[in-house]
């Protein structure tokens, strides 16, 4: 009597399938992954604000005036002067007033930051920083479109 050996393995079709789900599942997590970057470098440029301001203090504690650069405060207060985490350009800084204020902004990707809520939104400045409103999707530089303005003073 003949018996018919049985085959062990996948077929064809089981295999697509299994490849199918496994390339969903990892989009889905892409996509997530891709957000929360995006809050880690705003959170980095927050932080990295508050930290030039910190030594904006300082620098005006000693001389009475705010510095004309932010390249002013390395070494002495800070060891190097932070960069935005995406291009490494400078944050832009305006010295106002002859020295005794200061606009200093930072270039957020997700617009509904609470940072937002509490920053200066100031229509007075007119040198590196562009005026006005968070929302208005130019950034701190008219050149940076799709961000958004995070702007502080003194």
């Amino acid at each position: 009597m003949y018996t018919q050996k049985q085959k062990r393995g996948f077929t064809l079709i089981e295999l697509l399938v299994v490849i199918a789900i496994i390339g969903i599942l990892s989009s889905i997590v892409l996509a997530s992954l891709n957000t929360a970057r995006q809050k880690s470098r705003d959170a980095r440029r927050i932080a990295d604000i508050k930290q030039i301001q910190l030594a904006m203090q300082l620098y005006y504690d000693a001389s009475s005036t705010y510095p004309t650069a932010l390249s002013n405060l390395a070494p002495l207060y800070l060891p190097k002067v932070p960069t935005d985490p995406i291009g490494q350009a400078a944050y832009p800084y305006d010295q106002l007033a002859s020295g005794a204020s200061y606009h200093l902004g930072a270039n957020l990707e997700d617009g509904s930051n609470q940072a937002l809520n509490s920053d200066l939104d100031t229509a007075s400045d007119t040198g590196n920083i562009d005026s006005g409103s968070d929302t208005d999707g130019n950034g701190c530089q008219a050149s940076v479109a799709s961000r958004f303005c995070y702007d502080v003073g003194p």
